[in-house]
């Protein structure tokens, strides 16, 4: 089994990968740290130099996360994903087998969330998988 982590230096991330890795820790799993890359448009030059540079983006903020985790001894495994986050997310975690999901909000009101589809509300609704949606410091 395993935890899987959407990490993606948003506000809600820093505080979400600290119980991600404290999940791991007490259940002695390895911390699956995903980047869901998806870019914008269907296809083309602007689409393959828009997906350079999110999974660039992504894989730079991860390296953040592995650090903090090789600190604390949890053993992880990275994935930047040319998917939507909560897709991505849900994908790692049957790839994965994981025992829960977990995920940053960032303070986002529920209804803006339910409207513009946030990833926290996606998982909530899409997820077979249990999801631990972190709030952000105060």
């Amino acid at each position: 089994m395993s935890v899987v982590l959407g990490y993606d230096e948003s506000p809600g991330a820093a505080r979400a990968l600290r119980i991600a890795v404290e999940v791991a820790t007490a259940f002695d799993e390895t911390l699956v740290l995903v980047y869901g890359a998806a870019a914008p448009g269907p296809s083309g030059e602007e689409y393959r130099s828009h997906i350079a540079a999110i999974r660039e983006a992504g894989r730079n903020g991860l390296r953040h996360a592995v650090t903090e985790a090789d600190r604390a001894g949890v053993p992880t495994v990275v994935e930047v994903l040319d998917e939507r986050p909560a897709q991505a997310l849900i994908d790692a975690a049957n790839r994965h087998a994981a025992r829960v999901i977990v995920v940053g909000s960032w303070g986002e009101s529920p209804m803006r969330g339910a409207l513009l589809g946030s990833t926290p509300h996606k998982l909530l609704h899409m997820s077979h998988v249990p999801v631990l949606c972190v709030p952000p410091e105060d």
